[in-house]
Parts: structure tokens; sequence; C-alpha cells
């Protein structure tokens, strides 16, 4: 169990993403940010993204 589950967090998968061990990541909402993270490594390394840099990315993607 990595910290940031220890903590709550409330990771989530993307619902088009599958279970045949394809590339897909996972965020988490948290206080000023969100994190992400390589869902086939829950123990692996986080990604922290700042609220505005996140909704830019969002932005683009519209």
């Amino acid at each position: 169990m990595t910290d940031q589950d220890r903590l709550g967090v409330k990771w989530r998968k993307s619902s088009r993403s599958d279970n045949n061990g394809g590339a897909c990541v996972e965020v988490a909402a948290v206080n000023g940010g969100i994190l992400i993270r390589d869902s086939k490594d829950a123990a692996g390394p986080v990604l922290r993204i700042g609220n505005p840099a996140w909704k830019a990315f969002l932005s683009t993607l519209r």
C-alpha cells in the first residue's frame, strides 16, 4: 500500500481503460492539485500537478 492509499486518496482510472495490460494512468484529487500514477505500478512514483496546470492540460484536450 502506498502512502497516498494510506492517507485515503481516492484513485480513479479512465472508464475507457481496459484490464488487458494497457498503458493506463490513475488520477486522484488532493488539496491544491492532482496526483497521477501508472495504474500497473501503484507503489511506484507519483507525479503531482498543481490545479492551474491540470486545468490548462484539460483545456487542451477539449
